[in-house]
């Protein structure tokens, strides 16, 4: 199967990045606009602290009784997540993201970030194999 960098050759990093210290409400509107279900948080020297999605948002806002605008990035991300290496295959992050139920999985390389594998990618890519055997 294929290595998770061929996900990662196709994607736009830079885009889905957003600090720890912005509003809820505003990451909510960079999502919308970016049309995306997640974004990178990371610090002033683009170290990766963790990771919010729509999901992580709907789930706290329920326990918190504070406005969007009042609330920060870094009450409601996601700090412990499971990981994969850019040597993993496809099938790897498949079984890392079933077995500690996530929906995204950040890949590094020597420590530093290289990317979010998602399950909607897993998907395309799994489509787009099965497209080239029946074609």
């Amino acid at each position: 199967m294929e290595k998770v960098t061929t996900i990662l050759s196709r994607q736009q990093l830079h885009f889905k990045k957003i600090s720890p210290l912005c509003s809820i409400s505003d990451a909510l509107c960079r999502m919308s606009s970016q049309n995306t279900d997640y974004l990178i948080v990371m610090d002033d020297n683009n170290n990766f602290l963790g990771l919010l999605t729509e999901h992580d948002v709907a789930r706290k806002t329920i326990f918190m009784n504070k406005p969007l605008t009042k609330s920060c990035v870094n009450e409601m991300m996601n700090t412990r997540l499971p990981f994969a290496d850019v040597d993993d295959t496809v099938e790897d992050c498949m079984k890392v993201m079933k077995r500690y139920h996530v929906r995204h999985l950040p890949v590094f390389k020597n420590l530093v970030l290289m990317g979010i594998v998602s399950t909607d990618d897993i998907i395309d890519e799994a489509v787009s194999h099965r497209n080239e055997i029946f074609d």
